[in-house]
Order: C-alpha cells, then structure tokens, then sequence
C-alpha cells in the first residue's frame, strides 16, 4: 500500500509539473537578450541558463566563446551567438589557420548531439567605433571572410551565419530624416565590402540603437520621441511618418544599406534596452515604459515604414555589470533588466501584452554574509574622508551617486558608507577592505535607505564557490533520497 501510494503520489507531481510548464511564461519568438559578465562576481552560468528558461527566452547573444559560459547551454534549445573580440581581429585577418583553429576550438567541439545550439558568429563588437580611431577597420571584414571560409570547410557554413555587431554610429543622415542615411565616408569602403559580404552569405546586419543615448547626448530631444507610446511629436519623410527615434533610426539605415547597392540584407537589433541607474534619464520608471513600448510593438510585428517585417531584437541586458567601463557614461553599468544578483527590477512582459509582471528572478543565488562597511560614527571631520571616498570608488562601483542617480538623496556621511560598502563587498567582505585608515567599521545592520531604490547591496558568492556549493547539494540530495528508498520502499 505505501509503495501504492508513493507511485501515485509521484504520478501528480508529474501531472501538476506538466501543467505548470505548460501554463509558464511566454516571451515574444523574435526576442533574445544580450548576458555579459563584466562583473565582480557573476552568477553561475547553469543559474542563469534555468532562468533563461524559466523566462522562456530561447535567444541569448554573448560576447566571447568562454567554455565556462558555453558548457552551461549544453543540451538546451536555446539559440546562441557568440562572439569574437576585437582583440582578436587582427590575428584571425591575416592568418587562415588562425580562423580555422578558432572556429575548432570554439564552435565544432560544441556542435555535437546534446551540444551548445550556435547560430551565429559576431566578429567583433562595435569595431568601427568613432572612439577607437580606426583601430579595426582594416581587420573587420577579412576576419568575417576567414571565420566563413573556416566554418564552411568545417560543414557548419549553411547553420552558423557570421556577421559583426555594429553600432547605429555607422551610418549618418545628411538631412535630420531617414531618406539622407548613407554610412561614414572615413569607413565607407569596409562598409561596402561587409554590406556585399552579408548580402553573399544571407546574414543579417547586425545593428544597436539606443534611444536613450538620444536623450543622453542632448538635453534638448524631445523625451516621448524615445519612447513608443507619443505621437507628440512627428516627422514626415518622403509620405513615411515617424513618431518614434528608433523607426527613424532603423529606417535611415535602410537607405545607407540602398544607397550601398544592397537594400534587401536582412536586420537584425544587436542591442536595444534601456538603463536604469546613473543618470537623471536612466531611471525604473523610463525603463519600464520604453520596454512596454518596444515589447507590444515587436509582438505587433510591425516594423519600421521602409521595414515592416519582423526582425529578431537581443535586448540589452539581462543583468547589471559592475565592471564595465563607464568611460561612455556612469550608466553603463546598470543596463540589466535583472540586478547583480539576479532579482528583478521592475514589471516586464516579455510576451508584449503589457501584462503588470515580473520576469522569474535567478534561483540559487548564494549570498556573503550579513555584513556591511559603513563610515564610523566617531568620525566628525569629514575633510579626511574625502580621499579615502576617491579610492574607495575606484575599484569599487559608485555609479549609483550622484545627480538623478538612485543614491542622490545621500548626505556625505551616507555617500562614504556606500563607497566603503560597495569596496568591501567587491572584495569579499575581506576585513582589511573596511579600514580605510581607521575612517570605516563593519556593522551587521543593513544601512539601505528606507525609502527609494538606493541599495547598499550584499555581494553574492563567486561563480567557483557557487558551483562548490552545488556539489554538496547534490550529494545531500542523492543520500536523502538513498535513507528514503531504504526506509519506505
């Protein structure tokens, strides 16, 4: 009878389970998400993959072929582009067996029965960039000629597309509106060989608008222009109407791809998002309203005017990265729909039903402990804190400080004890990394304001301790359900 009962027992859990799957969220085909790990810390990659799942995100892009990150989509449908960093353009351009070992190395040993879904191959990260001087421009396209040469004597030519992620800097318009689009004259011509490259191969071109660099970079951009949800404010071109940036941007790029002799290469959104921290512009609620807006109409499945067809979009990101250069703004490093540590931010439907719901957040996450770095209360003379604020900041992450920022409403005190917390946590709560010459003192109560969304953040167990964790976990569950066995059946 109890083993009657075991069964039966193990029957409606299958049942519940396979009701629940099939009742779980839903998330817009074409949509995929960018997941860098520019972080102090960042989440175990199995973590991250089950809450991809349990988002039903079936896209993601990443920004290297790191076998620890890879490993991790092993067996899953899930369709992946990786990438190949600038850093490597220059070998794999001028040396065929370069490319070849990269492609063995990076993509044929996943490509197997129960291996890693690759798709796409990204040659460099937005390599024309007016900030790097042109540092990429002779090595971009002969890399993307040699990784297709590669994959195609590897018999993976006809499954993996390569193409290169390009920022919307490529292009420019000559008169304020779409129909002026034409690409930069200083990187005209390795435009016109990757545009004839992508048009050969039927590979998409692979672009990242950002409406909000608009707002950003001029205080005088009408802010609903950058957002989905306002016809406040129009423009009309050749009959075509605009009511948003990102049409207009998507289409001027439209004409640059027409005016290049190549107006049928298909586009794909590389990156598109919105941040939520460290800038008077970057905040939940601007972030919210442009993913409603974006979401419901991709789920539309209408396009720009010049461009009407569904297109895949890879938001950016899914999850705060800590240390990534701020060097185009203190912004950069809160893109995440997802914080640090996983949790989400603010209410996101994936499904572009505009449904008040949060994403399913990371389970698993193991934290340090209870332990904050805040500045001593015996310190009254706040002139010597100063340099220990500056130091503290540099290798740690005070983004979240300053004007319109989430930690604004800080008085200096309040300021020090979050760049004393947040080098503390950065160094694993190490007790040498809260002395500060005797300015700061580790306390067991959680400083965090009461109120807003400043957070003095705990810093979660790093990816080897995680997956340390998890074995032991495992053993324990495997002995529990040995002493059941013997005991009940």
């Amino acid at each position: 009878m109890v083993r009657f009962k075991f069964i039966m027992c193990t029957f409606s859990m299958i049942v519940v389970m396979a009701h629940c799957q099939q009742q779980g969220p839903e998330t817009i085909p074409t949509i995929g998400v960018n997941w860098g790990l520019l972080s102090t810390n960042p989440i175990d990659p199995h973590i991250v993959v089950n809450m991809l799942k349990e988002n039903a995100i079936k896209k993601v892009k990443i920004f290297d072929t790191d076998p620890w990150i890879l490993s991790a989509f092993s067996g899953t449908d899930i369709e992946v582009m990786v990438g190949i960093p600038n850093d490597q353009l220059k070998k794999i351009s001028g040396d065929m067996d370069e490319a070849e070992d990269w492609v063995k190395n990076n993509v044929s040993k996943h490509m197997h029965d129960g291996g890693v879904n690759i798709r796409y191959v990204s040659v460099g990260n937005e390599a024309f960039l007016t900030a790097y001087n042109g540092s990429f421009v002779k090595t971009t396209f002969p890399a993307m000629e040699n990784i297709q040469k590669a994959l195609n004597n590897a018999g993976l030519g006809n499954k993996i597309k390569v193409t290169s992620a390009l920022n919307a800097d490529v292009y420019d318009t000559t008169t304020d509106k779409p129909s002026g689009g034409h690409f930069r004259k200083d990187i005209y011509d390795a435009m016109k060989q990757i545009v004839k490259f992508l048009d050969e191969n039927n590979s998409p071109f692979l672009v990242n608008i950002y409406p909000f660099l608009s707002l950003y970079q001029n205080d005088d951009f009408p802010k609903d222009y950058a957002f989905f949800d306002s016809t406040s404010r129009t423009i009309t071109d050749n009959n075509e109407r605009y009511s948003n940036v990102f049409d207009a941007n998507l289409d001027t790029l439209a004409w640059a791809l027409k005016k290049a002799g190549h107006p049928k290469v298909s586009i794909m959104i590389g990156e598109i998002g919105w941040p939520t921290d460290g800038n008077k512009h970057a905040t939940i609620a601007n972030a919210k309203r442009f993913y409603s807006g974006f979401l419901k109409k991709w789920a539309s499945k209408k396009g720009s005017p010049l461009r009407p067809e569904p297109k895949v979009a890879y938001l950016f990101s899914l999850v705060d990265e800590n240390t990534k250069s701020v060097a185009p703004g203190n912004f950069e490093r809160h893109w995440g729909m997802f914080r640090y540590d996983g949790k989400p931010k603010f209410p996101i439907d994936l499904s572009g039903k505009d449904r008040e719901k949060m994403l399913v957040g990371a389970k698993g996450i193991r934290y340090l402990e209870k332990k904050w770095c805040v500045l001593s209360k015996d310190i009254k003379n706040m002139s010597s804190v100063g340099p220990a604020v500056s130091y503290a900041c540099s290798s740690g992450d005070c983004t979240s400080l300053g004007p319109g920022c989430s930690c604004a409403s800080l008085n200096e005190a309040g300021n020090a004890s979050f760049a004393f917390n947040q080098f503390f946590q950065n160094n694993e709560q190490s007790v040498e990394a809260c002395d500060f010459d005797g300015l700061a003192t580790i306390v067991e109560k959680d400083p965090t304001p009461s109120n807003g969304n400043c957070v003095f953040p705990i810093q979660i167990q790093s990816g080897g301790t995680m997956l340390r964790g998890k074995t032991y976990m495992v053993k324990g569950l495997l002995i529990g359900f040995l002493l059941f066995f013997i005991t009940f059946i």
